[in-house]
């Protein structure tokens, strides 16, 4: 069960792991088989399903995201929390607002990560 606290705490560290542009830092906080959905994926990738599976294929997109403009910031809105998931509330400098929803395994790790966007 996820608690509030480790929510709050995992959504800091998480938004400071992207804000520092280091992907191994934002990869510690995920499984190495993870699933990634995004319709980004989809437009910028060229993945009709809008989902990759595992670091090896999302380290690419990452890895662009971390240089495509304005600038790579993010600001922490909201964070909600469920049973095995957290759902984090965030804007990027000059983007819409994002949601994020994460699941989570038995060590705390996101197997699962679905990103949402408002336009």
């Amino acid at each position: 069960m996820i608690t509030t606290e480790f929510a709050q705490a995992f959504a800091e560290e998480w938004i400071a792991a992207w804000n520092s542009h280091d992907l191994e830092r934002i990869f510690s906080h995920y499984t190495d088989d993870f699933e990634m959905s995004s319709p980004y994926i989809a437009e910028r990738m060229g993945v009709p399903s809008g989902t990759l599976k595992g670091k090896l294929a999302i380290r690419p997109y990452w890895t662009a995201g971390l240089t495509w403009p304005p600038p790579l910031h993010f600001e922490l809105q909201q964070v909600y929390t469920g049973a095995s998931s957290i759902t984090i509330a965030y804007r990027r400098t000059g983007g819409p607002l994002v949601t994020e929803v994460l699941f989570f395994n038995d060590e705390n790790k996101a197997i699962k990560g679905v990103a949402h966007y408002s336009k």
